[in-house]
């Protein structure tokens, strides 16, 4: 007998900004090794439709319509409007010197 899976919609279970600030920091904590930016603007969309598209535009100073094709993942966005949306959702972007993985090291210094 299969077993039936729902799709669910994270958006709607993130109900508080504590919530919303979990998910954000596990998406990032998740992607942390993966140089693919689909993460980031992920978390980013699935924050902004918690909190609420109009509101984040707004707050991020874009068009609503645009947000949505900007997080839609179908586009490549600039930094600088990422860092908009990360800014109306209270975070920055910043940039982190890579740091060589304890096991390279490890067995780098044998």
């Amino acid at each position: 007998m299969a077993i039936k899976t729902y799709p669910v919609d994270i958006a709607a279970e993130l109900k508080t900004e504590e919530d919303i600030e979990g998910f954000i920091e596990a998406s990032i904590e998740e992607a942390k090794n993966d140089t693919d930016p689909k993460y980031l603007v992920h978390a980013l969309e699935t924050a902004a439709r918690a909190r609420g598209m109009l509101a984040t535009a707004q707050e991020a100073e874009v068009d609503r319509a645009n947000l949505y094709r900007i997080l839609s993942g179908e586009t490549d966005p600039r930094a600088s409007t990422l860092a908009k949306i990360a800014n109306a959702l209270g975070y920055r972007l910043t940039l982190v010197k890579q740091q060589a993985d304890i096991k390279e090291m490890a067995t780098a210094s044998v």
